[in-house]
């Protein structure tokens, strides 16, 4: 399976499990943050050991195509992150684990590829305005 063809099937599955699992858009945010985040850090180091410097829209989270709302609300963080479901989010992380091995999609394409899910979830996490909002189902774009 050619590399294009991986990235279109981690999509459909992700989108598949995202949906059926009514994943509020604070857990998907969660799972994609912690494998940008892992994949970020390794793809640096690699790049270091070999005195290479990475593209920033490989290193770095995409522009937001949306501005931010702004809002008076205030309340805990740790509180939200104390209520996600954890099980929830270990099968979609499981998924994507699973996907880019079962597939050996290269470190740095998964990555692009995951850069998309964040951007999309950092969007509609910078239209909440209240914690209620962080729990609302991820929104999928017909075209996404």
């Amino acid at each position: 399976m050619s590399a294009s063809q991986a990235m279109v099937t981690m999509q459909e599955r992700m989108v598949s499990l995202v949906g059926q699992l009514s994943m509020p858009v604070i857990e998907t945010s969660l799972v994609i943050g912690r494998w940008t985040n892992k994949m970020t850090e390794r793809l640096v180091q690699i790049a270091a050991e070999n005195d290479e410097i990475l593209p920033d829209n490989i290193i770095k989270p995409w522009p937001l195509d949306v501005t931010p709302v702004e809002s008076d609300i205030n309340f805990e963080l740790e509180k939200a992150l104390s209520i996600v479901d954890k099980d929830r989010m270990e099968i979609v992380d499981t998924l994507i684990s699973v996907t880019i091995e079962e597939f050996q999609i290269p470190m740095a394409e998964a990555l692009l590829f995951l850069r998309t899910w964040e951007k999309l979830v950092r969007e509609q996490l910078s239209q909440a305005t209240g914690p209620g909002q962080l729990f609302s189902p991820t929104e999928l774009p017909d075209d996404f």
